[in-house]
C-alpha cells in the first residue's frame, strides 16, 4: 500500500479477501458446528460484537499513543472492519472468499458508490500490484507525501471522514476514550450496512 497509496483501499480489499476470506469461512463452519441452533442473525451478531470490541481496543491504544498511533490506527481499523464484513457475509451464507466480496467491501465502506467503479478500481489496483512485482523500485515520491495519501485513503475506508475524528484521538488524556468512541461508531455504522446487504442476499 505504501508503494501505491492512491489505491490503498483497493489493495486492502483484495488482500482482505485473499487472507481473511478463508478465516471467515472456517469461523462460520466452526460456529455452526458448535451452535447448530444459531441462525444467520445470531452468527452475524457474534462477529459484529467481536470485531467492534477489537476496533474499540485499537482506538484506545491509538488514543494513548498520540498522533503516530492515530495514523496507524486507521490501517488497523480498516483491516478489522474488513474482517467483520467478511464474517458477516459468511454468516449469511455468502462465500467470503468470492472475488465479489472485494467490490462489496469498497461499497459498504463507502470508498465507491457503484459496483462498476469499484470493480474498475480493483482492476487497476490488481494490475499495478502485478506490475510492481515485475518493476521493483521506489516510486520516487517523498515518504511524507506517500504516508499522508495512505492515511487519508485508509481513513476514508474506515469511515473516519471528519478530520475531528482523527484529531480527537490525539487530545491528551481524553484520547483513549475518544479514540474508542470514534472507532466504535464507524464500525457499528459499517456493521449495520453489512447486515442489511447480506441479509437481503
Amino acid at each position: 500500500m505504501k508503494a501505491d497509496p492512491q489505491y490503498a483501499p483497493e489493495h486492502l480489499a483484495l488482500e482482505a479477501v485473499r487472507r481473511l476470506g478463508p478465516e471467515a469461512a472456517r469461523w462460520t463452519a466452526r460456529m455452526r458446528a458448535e451452535r447448530p441452533e444459531a441462525g444467520p442473525d445470531e452468527l452475524a451478531a457474534l462477529a459484529i460484537k467481536r470485531f467492534t470490541n477489537q476496533a474499540r481496543l485499537s482506538g484506545a491504544v491509538s488514543g494513548a499513543a498520540g498522533l503516530p498511533g492515530a495514523v496507524i490506527d486507521v490501517g488497523v481499523l480498516s483491516w478489522t472492519q474488513a474482517r467483520m464484513v467478511l464474517h458477516v457475509a459468511a454468516a449469511y451464507g455468502h462465500d467470503p472468499e468470492g472475488p465479489e466480496r472485494a467490490t462489496e467491501l469498497l461499497i459498504l465502506q463507502r470508498v465507491h458508490k457503484y459496483a462498476e467503479s469499484a470493480r474498475a478500481a480493483l482492476g487497476v489496483a490488481a494490475g499495478r500490484e502485478h506490475a510492481s512485482r515485475v518493476f521493483t523500485g521506489a516510486s520516487g515520491a517523498p515518504m511524507a507525501r506517500v504516508l499522508v495519501t495512505l492515511g487519508v485513503r485508509l481513513a476514508q475506508m474506515a469511515g473516519v471522514r471528519a478530520a475531528k475524528r482523527v484529531v480527537v484521538k490525539v487530545i491528551p488524556l481524553g484520547g483513549m476514550v475518544l479514540g474508542t468512541w470514534a472507532n466504535s461508531v464507524a464500525t457499528k455504522d459499517l456493521a449495520k450496512r453489512a447486515r442489511e446487504r447480506y441479509r437481503k442476499g
